[in-house]
Protein backbone atom coordinates (compact mmCIF):
# COMPACT_ATOMS: atom_id res chain seq x y z
CA UNK A 1 0.00 0.00 0.00
CA UNK A 2 1.46 3.73 -0.91
CA UNK A 3 2.46 5.56 2.04
CA UNK A 4 -0.28 8.15 2.91
CA UNK A 5 1.14 11.59 4.85
CA UNK A 6 -1.01 13.23 7.36
CA UNK A 7 1.07 16.44 7.70
CA UNK A 8 0.48 19.80 9.62
CA UNK A 9 1.06 23.09 8.13
CA UNK A 10 -0.66 26.58 7.63
CA UNK A 11 -2.40 28.05 4.71
CA UNK A 12 -3.59 31.02 2.95
CA UNK A 13 -7.02 32.34 1.28
CA UNK A 14 -8.16 34.93 -1.10
CA UNK A 15 -11.32 35.05 -2.56
CA UNK A 16 -11.27 35.25 -6.06
CA UNK A 17 -12.53 38.27 -7.28
CA UNK A 18 -14.32 37.46 -11.13
CA UNK A 19 -15.66 34.40 -12.95
CA UNK A 20 -14.39 31.96 -13.12
CA UNK A 21 13.52 21.84 -33.20
CA UNK A 22 14.37 21.51 -34.28
CA UNK A 23 17.65 20.80 -37.18
CA UNK A 24 17.41 23.04 -37.06
CA UNK A 25 14.46 24.81 -38.79
CA UNK A 26 11.54 24.37 -40.05
CA UNK A 27 12.47 21.06 -41.77
CA UNK A 28 12.33 19.32 -38.56
CA UNK A 29 8.44 20.05 -37.32
CA UNK A 30 6.72 17.29 -38.78
CA UNK A 31 3.39 17.84 -39.69
CA UNK A 32 0.50 16.57 -42.13
CA UNK A 33 -1.35 18.20 -44.55
CA UNK A 34 -4.52 18.88 -43.85
CA UNK A 35 -7.50 17.43 -45.38
CA UNK A 36 -11.25 18.23 -45.95
CA UNK A 37 -13.04 14.99 -45.03
CA UNK A 38 -16.84 14.13 -45.43
CA UNK A 39 -19.25 14.56 -42.94
CA UNK A 40 -20.34 11.23 -42.45
CA UNK A 41 -23.73 11.87 -42.95
CA UNK A 42 -25.13 14.46 -45.08
CA UNK A 43 -28.29 15.18 -42.31
CA UNK A 44 -26.44 14.52 -39.10
CA UNK A 45 -28.85 13.70 -35.76
CA UNK A 46 -27.58 13.39 -32.39
CA UNK A 47 -28.51 9.66 -31.94
CA UNK A 48 -25.98 8.78 -34.57
CA UNK A 49 -24.01 10.91 -35.42
CA UNK A 50 -23.81 13.72 -32.41
CA UNK A 51 -23.41 11.85 -29.09
CA UNK A 52 -20.57 9.96 -29.38
CA UNK A 53 -18.85 13.21 -30.04
CA UNK A 54 -20.52 14.65 -26.66
CA UNK A 55 -20.13 11.82 -24.77
CA UNK A 56 -16.07 11.36 -25.89
CA UNK A 57 -15.57 14.58 -25.34
CA UNK A 58 -17.49 16.79 -23.17
CA UNK A 59 -19.59 15.01 -20.62
CA UNK A 60 -15.92 14.41 -18.34
CA UNK A 61 -17.23 17.78 -17.40
CA UNK A 62 -20.50 17.92 -18.57
CA UNK A 63 -22.78 15.98 -16.14
CA UNK A 64 -24.54 16.52 -13.00
CA UNK A 65 -21.90 16.96 -9.78
CA UNK A 66 -19.28 17.92 -12.28
CA UNK A 67 -17.96 21.57 -12.64
CA UNK A 68 -19.39 22.21 -15.80
CA UNK A 69 -22.52 24.54 -15.23
CA UNK A 70 -24.72 22.36 -17.28
CA UNK A 71 -25.16 18.69 -18.40
CA UNK A 72 -24.92 17.20 -21.78
CA UNK A 73 -26.30 13.84 -20.84
CA UNK A 74 -29.14 13.31 -22.98
CA UNK A 75 -30.63 14.86 -26.07
CA UNK A 76 -33.00 17.63 -24.47
CA UNK A 77 -30.34 19.01 -22.62
CA UNK A 78 -27.59 18.96 -25.84
CA UNK A 79 -30.55 20.30 -27.88
CA UNK A 80 -31.38 23.08 -25.78
CA UNK A 81 -27.84 24.67 -25.97
CA UNK A 82 -27.10 23.40 -30.07
CA UNK A 83 -26.50 26.84 -31.19
CA UNK A 84 -24.02 27.97 -28.32
CA UNK A 85 -22.68 24.71 -28.48
CA UNK A 86 -21.64 25.05 -32.18
CA UNK A 87 -20.21 28.19 -31.47
CA UNK A 88 -17.75 27.04 -28.84
CA UNK A 89 -16.77 24.35 -31.34
CA UNK A 90 -15.93 26.49 -34.13
CA UNK A 91 -13.85 28.75 -32.82
CA UNK A 92 -12.49 25.88 -30.84
CA UNK A 93 -13.34 27.03 -27.04
CA UNK A 94 -14.20 23.56 -26.27
CA UNK A 95 -13.00 21.38 -25.57
CA UNK A 96 -10.60 23.44 -23.90
CA UNK A 97 -7.46 22.53 -26.32
CA UNK A 98 -6.01 25.88 -27.47
CA UNK A 99 -2.77 25.50 -29.65
CA UNK A 100 -3.10 26.92 -32.88
CA UNK A 101 -2.36 23.97 -35.54
CA UNK A 102 -1.68 26.87 -38.30
CA UNK A 103 1.70 27.50 -37.27
CA UNK A 104 4.81 25.66 -36.25
CA UNK A 105 4.58 22.13 -34.52
CA UNK A 106 1.48 20.73 -34.89
CA UNK A 107 1.58 16.79 -33.62
CA UNK A 108 0.50 16.54 -29.56
CA UNK A 109 0.01 13.64 -27.29
CA UNK A 110 -3.18 13.87 -25.46
CA UNK A 111 -4.76 16.05 -27.67
CA UNK A 112 -8.43 17.27 -26.63
CA UNK A 113 -8.96 19.16 -29.78
CA UNK A 114 -12.16 17.93 -31.93
CA UNK A 115 -11.26 17.01 -35.77
CA UNK A 116 -12.50 19.44 -38.48
CA UNK A 117 -14.86 16.54 -39.28
CA UNK A 118 -16.49 16.24 -36.00
CA UNK A 119 -16.83 19.90 -35.61
CA UNK A 120 -18.01 19.69 -39.19
CA UNK A 121 -20.70 17.16 -37.72
CA UNK A 122 -22.01 19.10 -35.11
CA UNK A 123 -22.10 22.39 -37.15
CA UNK A 124 -24.35 20.43 -39.66
CA UNK A 125 -26.71 19.25 -37.20
CA UNK A 126 -27.11 22.11 -35.91
CA UNK A 127 -27.53 23.84 -38.35
CA UNK A 128 -30.21 21.11 -39.29
CA UNK A 129 -32.04 21.74 -36.74
CA UNK A 130 -30.42 19.52 -34.30
CA UNK A 131 -32.43 16.65 -35.09
CA UNK A 132 -32.59 13.45 -32.61
CA UNK A 133 -32.80 10.68 -34.85
CA UNK A 134 -33.63 6.82 -33.59
CA UNK A 135 -33.23 6.97 -29.92
CA UNK A 136 -32.08 3.20 -29.65
CA UNK A 137 -29.45 4.25 -31.49
CA UNK A 138 -27.92 7.06 -28.91
CA UNK A 139 -24.91 5.38 -27.39
CA UNK A 140 -24.27 4.58 -23.41
CA UNK A 141 -23.91 7.73 -21.71
CA UNK A 142 -20.33 7.13 -20.21
CA UNK A 143 -20.46 5.88 -16.41
CA UNK A 144 -17.78 7.62 -13.68
CA UNK A 145 -18.53 5.44 -11.11
CA UNK A 146 -14.92 6.49 -9.22
CA UNK A 147 -13.54 10.37 -9.70
CA UNK A 148 -10.35 9.66 -7.29
CA UNK A 149 -9.44 6.75 -8.35
CA UNK A 150 -6.01 6.69 -10.09
CA UNK A 151 -5.97 6.82 -13.88
CA UNK A 152 -2.30 5.33 -14.28
CA UNK A 153 -2.38 2.28 -11.11
CA UNK A 154 -3.32 -0.54 -14.30
CA UNK A 155 -0.49 1.19 -16.60
CA UNK A 156 2.30 1.28 -13.86
CA UNK A 157 1.08 -2.11 -12.17
CA UNK A 158 0.72 -0.63 -8.92
CA UNK A 159 -0.63 2.10 -6.53
CA UNK A 160 1.50 5.60 -5.84
CA UNK A 161 4.18 4.53 -4.09
CA UNK A 162 4.05 8.18 -2.44
CA UNK A 163 0.50 9.79 -1.60
CA UNK A 164 1.22 13.36 -0.51
CA UNK A 165 -2.25 15.39 0.42
CA UNK A 166 -3.06 18.66 1.05
CA UNK A 167 -2.52 19.09 4.83
CA UNK A 168 -5.71 19.64 5.78
CA UNK A 169 -9.48 19.55 4.09
CA UNK A 170 -11.02 22.80 2.34
CA UNK A 171 -14.69 23.30 2.13
CA UNK A 172 -16.34 25.64 -0.48
CA UNK A 173 -19.29 26.99 0.84
CA UNK A 174 -22.47 26.19 -0.91
CA UNK A 175 -23.08 29.79 -1.64
CA UNK A 176 -19.01 31.16 -1.29
CA UNK A 177 -17.40 32.58 -4.33
CA UNK A 178 -14.00 31.05 -5.87
CA UNK A 179 -11.04 30.74 -3.66
CA UNK A 180 -7.56 30.44 -4.53
CA UNK A 181 -5.78 28.28 -1.43
CA UNK A 182 -1.77 28.26 -0.61
CA UNK A 183 -1.05 24.91 0.86
CA UNK A 184 2.31 23.45 2.36
CA UNK A 185 2.76 19.74 3.05
CA UNK A 186 5.89 18.16 3.97
CA UNK A 187 6.97 14.47 1.83
CA UNK A 188 8.52 12.72 5.04
CA UNK A 189 11.08 11.80 2.23
CA UNK A 190 14.44 10.23 3.68
CA UNK A 191 16.20 9.87 0.89
CA UNK A 192 16.11 11.18 -3.18
CA UNK A 193 14.15 9.49 -5.50
CA UNK A 194 13.61 9.71 -8.93
CA UNK A 195 9.97 10.11 -10.25
CA UNK A 196 8.34 8.74 -13.09
CA UNK A 197 4.96 9.60 -13.29
CA UNK A 198 2.52 11.57 -11.15
CA UNK A 199 -1.26 12.37 -10.53
CA UNK A 200 -3.27 14.64 -8.80
CA UNK A 201 -6.64 13.92 -7.58
CA UNK A 202 -9.17 15.85 -5.41
CA UNK A 203 -11.21 13.88 -3.00
CA UNK A 204 -14.80 13.02 -4.21
CA UNK A 205 -16.46 15.49 -2.68
CA UNK A 206 -14.48 18.02 -3.97
CA UNK A 207 -14.15 16.90 -7.21
CA UNK A 208 -16.79 19.65 -8.57
CA UNK A 209 -14.96 22.34 -7.11
CA UNK A 210 -11.09 21.69 -7.52
CA UNK A 211 -10.40 23.77 -11.18
CA UNK A 212 -7.16 23.33 -10.43
CA UNK A 213 -4.05 22.75 -8.01
CA UNK A 214 -0.15 23.33 -9.23
CA UNK A 215 2.60 21.81 -7.08
CA UNK A 216 5.80 22.70 -7.10
CA UNK A 217 8.77 21.34 -4.84
CA UNK A 218 11.23 23.31 -2.39
CA UNK A 219 14.80 21.39 -1.26
CA UNK A 220 16.12 21.97 1.81
CA UNK A 221 18.83 23.09 0.77
CA UNK A 222 17.15 25.84 -1.72
CA UNK A 223 15.91 25.54 -5.53
CA UNK A 224 13.20 23.02 -6.30
CA UNK A 225 11.03 23.77 -8.81
CA UNK A 226 7.72 23.57 -10.86
CA UNK A 227 6.09 19.73 -10.22
CA UNK A 228 2.58 19.23 -11.36
CA UNK A 229 -0.54 20.99 -12.61
CA UNK A 230 -4.01 19.27 -12.63
CA UNK A 231 -6.78 20.87 -14.44
CA UNK A 232 -10.37 19.10 -14.66
CA UNK A 233 -9.80 16.44 -17.74
CA UNK A 234 -6.20 16.58 -17.96
CA UNK A 235 -4.77 13.22 -17.70
CA UNK A 236 -2.00 12.15 -15.30
CA UNK A 237 1.55 12.77 -16.50
CA UNK A 238 4.40 10.29 -17.30
CA UNK A 239 7.74 11.58 -18.03
CA UNK A 240 9.12 10.70 -21.40
CA UNK A 241 11.17 7.58 -21.43
CA UNK A 242 14.34 7.95 -20.65
CA UNK A 243 14.05 10.74 -18.21
CA UNK A 244 12.80 11.46 -14.45
CA UNK A 245 12.47 14.12 -11.82
CA UNK A 246 14.41 14.30 -8.93
CA UNK A 247 12.64 15.20 -5.59
CA UNK A 248 14.91 14.99 -3.12
CA UNK A 249 14.62 13.96 0.52
CA UNK A 250 13.08 16.42 2.66
CA UNK A 251 11.26 18.57 0.01
CA UNK A 252 8.43 20.02 0.82
CA UNK A 253 5.54 20.79 -1.49
CA UNK A 254 3.86 24.09 -2.26
CA UNK A 255 0.12 23.63 -3.64
CA UNK A 256 -1.66 26.23 -5.08
CA UNK A 257 -5.29 25.22 -5.35
CA UNK A 258 -8.07 27.20 -7.46
CA UNK A 259 -11.73 26.22 -5.95
CA UNK A 260 -14.38 27.30 -8.25
CA UNK A 261 -17.52 28.04 -6.70
CA UNK A 262 -20.06 24.86 -5.60
CA UNK A 263 -21.88 24.08 -9.10
CA UNK A 264 -25.09 22.05 -7.16
CA UNK A 265 -25.75 24.67 -3.98
CA UNK A 266 -24.70 22.57 -1.49
CA UNK A 267 -21.17 22.24 0.83
CA UNK A 268 -18.17 20.36 -0.71
CA UNK A 269 -15.41 19.53 1.21
CA UNK A 270 -12.17 18.66 -0.32
CA UNK A 271 -8.65 17.04 0.14
CA UNK A 272 -6.86 17.10 -3.21
CA UNK A 273 -3.63 14.27 -3.25
CA UNK A 274 -0.82 14.08 -5.32
CA UNK A 275 0.38 10.54 -6.12
CA UNK A 276 4.11 10.34 -7.07
CA UNK A 277 5.15 6.82 -9.38
CA UNK A 278 9.12 5.97 -8.74
CA UNK A 279 12.11 4.82 -10.48
CA UNK A 280 13.16 1.66 -9.03
CA UNK A 281 15.48 2.83 -6.22
CA UNK A 282 19.04 1.58 -8.15
CA UNK A 283 18.15 3.49 -11.47
CA UNK A 284 18.44 6.66 -12.63
CA UNK A 285 17.39 8.07 -15.74
CA UNK A 286 19.40 8.99 -18.74
CA UNK A 287 18.14 12.58 -18.65
CA UNK A 288 17.09 14.68 -16.11
CA UNK A 289 13.77 15.96 -17.04
CA UNK A 290 13.74 19.89 -15.65
CA UNK A 291 9.80 21.90 -15.72
CA UNK A 292 11.03 25.76 -15.51
CA UNK A 293 9.27 28.44 -16.54
CA UNK A 294 11.36 30.78 -19.03
CA UNK A 295 11.39 33.90 -20.91
CA UNK A 296 9.87 35.88 -17.52
CA UNK A 297 8.81 39.44 -17.95
CA UNK A 298 7.97 41.17 -15.26
CA UNK A 299 8.44 44.67 -16.38
CA UNK A 300 4.57 44.85 -18.18
CA UNK A 301 2.53 47.59 -19.00
CA UNK A 302 -0.87 47.27 -19.70
CA UNK A 303 -2.76 50.35 -19.50
CA UNK A 304 -6.29 50.40 -19.22
CA UNK A 305 -8.56 50.74 -22.63
CA UNK A 306 -6.15 48.88 -24.73
CA UNK A 307 -7.21 46.09 -26.76
CA UNK A 308 -3.48 44.59 -28.03
CA UNK A 309 -0.68 44.62 -25.69
CA UNK A 310 2.07 42.99 -26.97
CA UNK A 311 5.24 41.74 -24.34
CA UNK A 312 8.36 39.83 -24.66
CA UNK A 313 10.36 37.85 -22.67
CA UNK A 314 13.35 36.34 -23.57
CA UNK A 315 15.39 33.21 -22.69
CA UNK A 316 19.01 32.73 -23.61
CA UNK A 317 20.38 28.95 -23.66
CA UNK A 318 23.98 27.99 -22.44
CA UNK A 319 22.94 24.15 -22.87
CA UNK A 320 21.67 22.32 -25.63
CA UNK A 321 17.99 21.19 -25.23
CA UNK A 322 15.13 19.35 -26.18
CA UNK A 323 11.90 20.62 -25.40
CA UNK A 324 8.67 17.92 -24.56
CA UNK A 325 6.29 20.54 -23.12
CA UNK A 326 5.16 24.02 -23.80
CA UNK A 327 2.68 25.38 -21.34
CA UNK A 328 1.79 29.19 -21.36
CA UNK A 329 1.23 31.06 -18.33
CA UNK A 330 -0.91 34.52 -17.94
CA UNK A 331 -3.29 36.23 -15.93
CA UNK A 332 -6.73 37.69 -16.36
CA UNK A 333 -5.70 39.90 -19.53
CA UNK A 334 -4.06 37.45 -21.47
CA UNK A 335 -5.29 36.59 -24.75
CA UNK A 336 -2.53 34.64 -26.48
CA UNK A 337 1.25 34.21 -26.39
CA UNK A 338 3.90 32.35 -28.71
CA UNK A 339 7.43 30.61 -28.56
CA UNK A 340 9.99 30.67 -31.26
CA UNK A 341 13.72 29.66 -30.59
CA UNK A 342 16.44 32.27 -32.24
CA UNK A 343 19.19 30.89 -33.67
CA UNK A 344 22.77 32.39 -33.28
CA UNK A 345 23.33 32.85 -37.19
CA UNK A 346 19.48 34.77 -36.24
CA UNK A 347 17.60 32.70 -38.46
CA UNK A 348 13.52 32.89 -35.88
CA UNK A 349 11.32 29.54 -35.89
CA UNK A 350 7.89 29.70 -34.52
CA UNK A 351 7.86 26.54 -32.22
CA UNK A 352 4.03 27.03 -31.15
CA UNK A 353 1.39 29.61 -30.84
CA UNK A 354 -1.59 29.15 -28.64
CA UNK A 355 -5.14 31.12 -27.29
CA UNK A 356 -5.52 31.29 -23.77
CA UNK A 357 -8.00 31.20 -21.22
CA UNK A 358 -7.57 31.98 -17.71
CA UNK A 359 -9.95 29.45 -16.66
CA UNK A 360 -7.77 26.61 -18.55
CA UNK A 361 -4.17 25.78 -17.25
CA UNK A 362 -3.38 23.54 -20.52
CA UNK A 363 0.33 21.90 -20.88
CA UNK A 364 0.39 20.85 -24.96
CA UNK A 365 3.10 17.50 -25.04
CA UNK A 366 4.94 17.78 -27.70
CA UNK A 367 5.00 14.37 -30.17
CA UNK A 368 8.60 12.31 -29.64
CA UNK A 369 9.29 12.62 -33.14
CA UNK A 370 8.59 16.62 -33.29
CA UNK A 371 10.08 17.52 -30.03
CA UNK A 372 12.35 20.65 -30.42
CA UNK A 373 15.73 20.05 -30.41
CA UNK A 374 17.80 23.67 -29.66
CA UNK A 375 21.07 24.45 -29.65
CA UNK A 376 22.71 25.64 -27.15
CA UNK A 377 23.82 29.33 -27.99
CA UNK A 378 19.85 29.90 -29.24
CA UNK A 379 17.36 32.57 -27.48
CA UNK A 380 13.76 31.32 -26.73
CA UNK A 381 11.39 34.04 -27.72
CA UNK A 382 7.78 34.29 -25.53
CA UNK A 383 5.57 36.72 -27.02
CA UNK A 384 1.81 37.52 -25.32
CA UNK A 385 -0.35 39.10 -26.24
CA UNK A 386 -3.34 41.04 -24.11
CA UNK A 387 -6.53 42.76 -24.01
CA UNK A 388 -7.17 45.28 -21.20
CA UNK A 389 -10.39 46.82 -22.49
CA UNK A 390 -14.37 46.19 -21.80
CA UNK A 391 -14.05 43.72 -24.58
CA UNK A 392 -12.09 41.02 -22.57
CA UNK A 393 -14.37 39.96 -19.91
CA UNK A 394 -12.35 38.93 -17.21
CA UNK A 395 -10.64 42.54 -17.24
CA UNK A 396 -13.12 43.69 -14.59
CA UNK A 397 -12.39 47.30 -14.82
CA UNK A 398 -10.67 47.72 -17.80
CA UNK A 399 -9.99 51.84 -16.80
CA UNK A 400 -7.20 50.63 -14.86
CA UNK A 401 -3.59 49.83 -15.61
CA UNK A 402 -2.75 46.98 -14.71
CA UNK A 403 1.49 45.36 -14.54
CA UNK A 404 3.56 42.39 -13.06
CA UNK A 405 2.39 40.85 -10.08
CA UNK A 406 0.89 37.81 -8.15
CA UNK A 407 -2.43 38.41 -7.77
CA UNK A 408 -5.15 37.33 -10.24
CA UNK A 409 -6.19 41.21 -10.38
CA UNK A 410 -2.08 41.37 -11.80
CA UNK A 411 -0.78 39.70 -14.50
CA UNK A 412 2.34 37.67 -15.71
CA UNK A 413 4.13 36.61 -18.63
CA UNK A 414 6.19 33.59 -19.16
CA UNK A 415 6.26 29.88 -20.28
CA UNK A 416 6.42 26.37 -18.91
CA UNK A 417 9.09 24.09 -20.53
CA UNK A 418 9.67 20.61 -19.98
CA UNK A 419 12.87 19.90 -21.81
CA UNK A 420 15.86 17.34 -20.85
CA UNK A 421 19.84 18.88 -21.43
CA UNK A 422 21.81 17.31 -24.56
CA UNK A 423 25.20 16.52 -24.95
CA UNK A 424 27.48 17.63 -27.60
CA UNK A 425 27.94 14.24 -28.63
CA UNK A 426 23.86 13.56 -27.79
CA UNK A 427 22.50 16.39 -29.52
CA UNK A 428 23.82 15.53 -33.05
CA UNK A 429 22.69 12.22 -32.46
CA UNK A 430 19.69 13.29 -32.03
CA UNK A 431 19.78 15.48 -35.08
CA UNK A 432 20.57 12.97 -37.63
CA UNK A 433 17.93 10.72 -36.05
CA UNK A 434 15.60 13.38 -36.97
CA UNK A 435 17.04 13.60 -40.30
CA UNK A 436 16.31 10.20 -40.75
CA UNK A 437 12.70 10.06 -39.72
CA UNK A 438 11.94 13.31 -42.10
CA UNK A 439 13.89 11.66 -45.05
CA UNK A 440 11.28 8.34 -44.27
CA UNK A 441 8.47 10.90 -44.22
CA UNK A 442 9.20 12.36 -47.77
CA UNK A 443 9.46 9.04 -49.20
Amino acid sequence: MPKVLETTSWAVSMKWWSQCIGILGVTFIITLPASAQQVNSANPTFSEHVAPIIFDNCVECHRPGSIAPMSFTDYAAVQAWAPVIKDRVVRRKMPPYFVDKTVGIRDFEDDRSLSDEEIATIVRWVDGGAAQGDPSNIPPVPIFENDVAWTLEDEMGRPPDLVIPIPEPFTVPADGPNWWMTFYSDTGLTKDRWIKAFETKPSAEGFPVVHHAVTSMEFPDGGGGFLSEYALGKTADINPPGTGQLIKAGTRLNWNVHYASSPDGLDHTDRTRLGLWFLPEDEEPENVLIRSHMADNEDLDLPGGEASIRTDGYEFLDKNIRITTFQPHLHNLGTRQCLEVIYQDNRRQTLSCADWDFGWHIAYNYAEEVQPLIPKGSMLHVTSWFNNSETNPWAGDSRNWVGFGQRSTDDMSFSWISYYELTDEDFEEAVKDRQILLNAGSD
